[in-house]
């Protein structure tokens, strides 16, 4: 199992020959392409007792990219933004020099329902020289995904170029995001289809990768040019994330990310001065960490 460079489970721990912690980023392994952090919210059940509310906090030198497979939020960011989130739709905000927004169950699913809340939020660091742009927000329906088959294999373009397509959400560096789904046993070839350093997420079902089967939970990193071959089990859900690396570090306090060190501090007094830009309509406020 030698030409895979890591397995990184959710969970931290030492398996011996292999590097094992939370998804990214991991000591060994701080990034995958351009992405910098990558948090599995749930499965988690909500209902009366327990809604998702996080209030304003903010960001700096990023994209976030919201990706539910279950459950809806409500996004409301400094910009001035209301977008509700459903299943299979992208949020994608970028923050450039500052931006913050809160992520809330909508109101009319606090309606005593039981429900299930499953996504992920993706951190995608910007290029050097867009590190400063000016914040955007961009909501891309699901429908307008790039979707096609492969045998019983659905696959699906989140963002990025792959596969000889092109998703409509506005990246701002050479990335891929691609939603695998098998009902039958597949064999994945990835090589010349997706550029870049490939993370390989696997959110459902198993996978058999250089005689190894690695179950739901964990990342596999690799290389595009040298992934060795890779056999999705019955019903297994992967979502297949990197690109092309940055040249500089990126360094990663809190929610900010950028390539200097000092950009990160002035962002952490602003926040703690609370003259970052701030959301209009919403007094929340999480403090910075200390």
């Amino acid at each position: 199992m030698s030409n895979i460079g890591l397995i990184i489970e959710e969970r931290s721990r030492d398996i011996g020959d292999f590097l094992v912690g939370r998804l990214i980023p991991f000591r060994k392994k701080r990034m995958i392409g351009p992405f910098i952090f990558i948090d599995h919210m749930g499965p988690t059940e909500l209902g009366p007792a327990r809604y998702m509310d996080v209030n304003q906090h903010p960001h700096l030198g990023l994209s976030t990219l919201t990706f539910m497979l279950e459950g809806e939020i409500m996004h409301e960011d400094s910009l001035g933004t209301e977008q509700r989130i459903k299943p299979g739709s992208v949020n994608w905000m970028t923050a450039g020099k500052g931006v913050t927004h809160t992520e809330r169950t909508p109101e009319d699913m606090r309606d005593g329902t039981i429900f299930t809340a499953h996504g992920y939020q993706i951190w995608v660091a910007l290029p050097k020289e867009l590190e400063e742009m000016e914040p955007q927000f961009h909501h891309i329906d699901g429908a307008d995904l790039p979707k096609w088959m492969d045998g019983t294999a659905e696959f699906t373009l989140v963002a990025g170029k792959g596969y000889g397509k092109e998703s409509p959400v506005p990246v701002h560096s050479e990335l891929f995001m691609v939603e695998v789904k098998n009902e039958e046993s597949y064999s994945l070839n990835v090589n010349g289809k997706l550029k870049g350093e490939i993370g390989i997420c696997i959110v459902e079902g198993s996978i058999e990768a250089c005689g190894e089967v690695v179950e739901k939970g964990n990342i596999l990193v690799s290389k595009v040019e040298d992934t060795c071959n890779i056999t999705l089990q019955p019903n297994t859900h992967l979502l297949l994330f990197g690109g092309e690396p940055f040249p500089e570090e990126r360094h990663i306090y809190w929610n900010f990310v950028s390539s200097s060190k000092a950009k990160i501090e002035a962002a952490k007094e602003a926040w703690r001065n609370k003259t970052f830009p701030m959301m209009e309509n919403d007094d929340t406020y999480v403090p910075l960490p200390e």
